[in-house]
């Protein structure tokens, strides 16, 4: 990202975007490069910003450009991809139904006492004014966001449906906002798509598929006959369990059929009846699928994705699939079916028929038949073009999906049209693999808004295209930090990263709705915009009633007579919320990733950015921007290990502090690295390496307690020869040696997600275990089990799973009076000292992935959920 040897170099291959699964990232703060390598964060600041401001105001700069600064954010996006799915998938390939069981044993377990509380159900502020730090993105002008929207239905009568990434499916009545969640009866929570058929039934395919998702899988197709008044529940599954466990691009309507566009083939099913299993209509590499003599190879995921599926209006019979893995293969390309089955289709005119030009397709057509639009990233130009993998958007004027086809843009026209994004290295459609929608005004077939990174529109079918929804505001003219303005004097704007879109009206004009990976934003159809073509009327629906935020951390602290709550997030910085608050802030910007925070002084907060780009403030960040023209003002620091700086570390790397010492930190990349300053540290410089982990290694958890320390890695971390192991020492630097896990399986060889150390004794030690067992999991050594207990330092390990469902597990957390409570991908379970097994915690927490459990000085456990925001409950009810 940054030209100060952090950032991690451009591999142009397709394999570099060869991912299996969801969340965003999106660049930070500016296209410019940090000043002589001092600054670990690179385009994160402000300052940076403020470089390009005063450049282009010809004023003098004290910091310097790089123009590959923008290069590896497409990079960082399939690398946190690839992680997240790491720890589910490794060390093989898992077979469909895992979920699906783990939900069933979940169901069988009782639950505790106590009730949890949505601590994050209000509305979070991007540009809260208090926190204009300098590693803020506060006004960049999105203002208020939730987590990322990947599905969106409206109808005339302003009820819209929002599918947040993991957080369910959720109705408004009012064209947006006041949201109510309607799915959380289901087994999967992930959107893939939200459609409205021609009856008015909503339709909701689990299973996000945004980057070819194997971790955020589904468990089918879900259909409300009554959206307006009804909620999901598990009997409204379509057919069997023919799409469990896959992930699902989009459904299109053709007279009484509906498609569906998966990353197992292209499937069908009757819209008359939700029974009989569905039909598997074509995969271009069947022996990959499930049951099939290749399903284990490695490359098994990525052999029979499709995008999208183009249905004639003039003859539903007559469809197209898009079909291709995004990084590219030889089956990439568009089909059609002919005299003999599903054939490839040639000749398309503009749009490109050769594997290497056709990768994510999104298709769109107007009310009228009369046109046919499309989006298609390229996978040669992703892994050749530094600036952008956008082969283009073409239209199709005879109204059919086999055209001929005719291109209407390329990413330097849309660059040039009004575009945040005119840097090297970070252009309109980088992240086209990524970010794309498409949608056609209704009553105006040369009308049209497409979503990449930024939100574009043309009303003359493409000769002329302006951007209503730039990236942010940062780098233009009309941009100041001025806390008194949300983002100077520019038009508030939606947040980066576009992903869903839909059109709808409450009795009135007709409203076009985006969703991204900042929530939901809308505008009248045919808006307002400024000289610059930039929209001056959007509004954004996230009030804070859809809590959809997808949280990495949390950390809790006092703060004057209350609690200062805070958490890393996908792509939506830092969120702090202090006593009295009623809308929550913003006080770092980009990926949030761990966090430290002192329980005696919430305001002292550690947050790391990506890859153990770690920054602290003792005041919570507050700033007015003063900085800009004092940097002494600035009020957080750059202090990242120097794992950071040769990319030697996790995407979310491991961030701890010592259990008996809040002021001893442990941080883990490579090496294990310790900070004895606490809050008070204001260089990477202080850190000191207590053990290198070895080449090809990192740390994946990590816990102290005493000076203790527990370290535990992968190397290589894919199921291209997985290995993991647990690293013992002290922060000293003394006694470190490596655990000699037994063969026998005792601890799986899987992905080693967290520790627990009883205060008491630094010797007696839990440790949680991600993915499945070896029942779900094809791959050497993947054993049985999530929980393990060690009582003497780690020679000698015991299962102590008990009937714990076989479900990832993510965070463990030993409560004062005994009690055991787990994080997983399908929330929070706890054992008790005087329990035959486990239960399920509380009665209201929804089936989301828990990230991380932390206990607060008010006797509470916080639960981080990535995708349903930060819940806690009274950690002395479960006990």
């Amino acid at each position: 990202m940054a030209a100060n040897g952090w950032h991690r170099r451009r591999i142009r291959t397709w394999a570099v975007l060869a991912t299996t699964a969801a969340l965003g990232l999106t660049v930070t703060q500016a296209q410019a490069a940090s000043s002589g390598g001092k600054d670990p964060f690179g385009v994160r600041t402000l300052r940076h910003q403020a470089l390009l401001h005063q450049q282009q105001k010809g004023l003098s700069s004290f910091a310097e450009t790089d123009g590959d600064e923008g290069d590896n954010e497409g990079e960082e996006i399939a690398e946190q991809a690839d992680q997240y799915a790491e720890a589910r998938t490794s060390p093989g390939i898992v077979a469909p139904g895992a979920y699906g069981a783990a939900y069933d044993q979940l169901a069988d377990l009782p639950h505790s006492k106590g009730s949890w509380r949505d601590l994050t159900r209000l509305p979070y502020d991007s540009d809260d004014p208090r926190y204009r730090d300098v590693n803020s993105n506060s006004s960049g002008g999105a203002g208020r966001v939730t987590g990322r929207v990947t599905g969106l239905a409206a109808d005339r009568h302003g009820y819209v449906y929002a599918g947040s990434a993991n957080g369910g499916v959720f109705r408004s009545r009012t064209g947006g906002g006041h949201w109510a969640n309607i799915s959380d009866g289901l087994p999967a929570l992930s959107t893939g798509d939200l459609q409205l058929d021609g009856h008015g039934r909503l339709w909701y395919a689990t299973g996000e598929a945004n980057t070819s998702a194997t971790s955020f899988l589904g468990t089918g197709v879900y259909v409300l006959a009554d959206p307006r008044h009804g909620s999901f529940g598990r009997r409204d599954r379509v057919g069997g369990d023919e799409l469990e466990s896959t992930s699902i691009n989009a459904l299109r309507f053709a007279g009484d059929k509906v498609w569906a566009a998966t990353t197992e083939g292209v499937w069908s099913h009757s819209t008359k009846t939700l029974k009989g299993a569905w039909k598997l209509e074509f995969a271009p590499n069947p022996d990959y699928l499930p049951g099939g003599s290749k399903a284990g190879d490695p490359s098994a995921p990525y052999k029979n994705i499709t995008s999208d599926i183009a249905v004639d209006p003039k003859d539903p019979g007559k469809v197209v699939l898009a079909v291709g893995w995004r990084g590219g293969d030889t089956y990439n390309g568009f089909y059609a079916k002919g005299s003999h089955g599903w054939e490839r289709l040639t000749g398309l005119g503009d749009l490109p028929s050769n594997s290497e030009d056709v990768g994510n397709v999104t298709f769109a057509h107007s009310a009228d038949g009369s046109r046919y639009y499309a989006i298609d990233q390229s996978p040669e130009q992703t892994a050749e073009n530094p600036d952008s993998g956008l082969e283009g958007i073409f239209v199709s004027k005879s109204g059919s999906p086999t055209g001929p086809w005719t291109k209407i843009a390329d990413y330097t026209q849309l660059r040039d049209s009004g575009s945040a994004l005119t840097g090297d290295g970070y252009q309109p459609g980088i992240q086209s693999w990524y970010d794309q929608f498409l949608t056609v005004d209704p009553k105006n077939p040369d009308h049209v808004y497409a979503g990449l990174e930024e939100v574009f529109e043309t009303k003359d079918g493409g000769k002329n295209w302006s951007v209503p929804g730039p990236y942010w505001n940062f780098g233009f003219p009309c941009w100041s930090i001025d806390p008194s303005r949300q983002s100077g004097a520019c038009p508030g704007t939606v947040h980066a990263d576009q992903h869903t879109v839909a059109v709808g009206s409450d009795g009135g004009a007709p409203y076009v709705l985006v969703g991204d990976d900042g929530g939901v934003f809308r505008r009248p159809l045919d808006g307002n915009a400024n000289a610059d073509g930039h929209a001056t009327d959007w509004t954004s629906l996230n009030d804070g009633t859809m809590d959809a935020l997808q949280y990495y951390s949390v950390g809790v602290g006092t703060d004057g007579r209350g609690l200062a709550v805070t958490g890393g997030l996908q792509d939506n910085g830092q969120s702090v919320l202090r006593p009295g608050d009623r809308v929550m802030g913003s006080d770092f910007g980009g990926d949030g990733g761990d966090t430290i925070t002192d329980p005696d002084n919430g305001c002292n907060t550690a947050q790391e950015y990506v890859y153990l780009a770690v920054s602290v403030t003792q005041n919570c960040a507050v700033n007015d921007g003063s900085w800009m023209t004092d940097p002494s003002k600035a009020t957080s620091f750059s202090v990242a290990p120097p794992d950071n700086a040769t990319a030697e570390a996790r995407f979310i790397a491991p961030l701890n502090s010592d259990v008996k010492d809040k002021n001893t930190w442990v941080a883990g990349g490579r090496h294990v690295w310790i900070n004895t300053k606490g809050w008070a540290i204001r260089s990477g410089k202080e850190w000191s390496e207590a053990y290198d982990l070895g080449a090809g290694r990192t740390a994946t958890a990590v816990v102290s307690s005493g000076g203790r320390v527990y370290a535990a890695w992968c190397g290589p971390c894919n199921n291209q020869g997985f290995a993991r192991g647990i690293a013992v020492g002290n922060a000293d630097g003394t006694g470190w040696h490596q655990l000699n896990l037994p063969a026998d399986g005792t601890v799986p060889n899987r992905y080693l997600s967290g520790f627990a150390v009883d205060p008491a004794d630094s010797d007696h030690v839990l440790l949680a275990v991600n993915g499945f067992s070896r029942k779900w999991t094809e791959g050497p050594g993947a054993g049985v089990g999530h929980l393990f207990e060690t009582r003497d330092g780690g020679a000698t390990w015991k299962d102590v799973s008990g009937n714990l469902p076989d479900v990832p597990a993510n965070s463990v957390a030993l409560l004062k009076n005994g009690t055991v409570a787990l994080g997983t991908d399908l929330g929070v379970l706890i054992r008790t000292p005087k329990s035959a097994g486990w239960q399920v915690a509380g009665d209201n927490l929804p089936t989301t992935a828990v990230l991380q459990l932390r206990t607060g000085p008010d006797g509470r456990l916080y639960a981080a959920t990535h995708g349903r925001g930060i819940w806690a409950i009274d950690a002395r009810r479960l006990g």
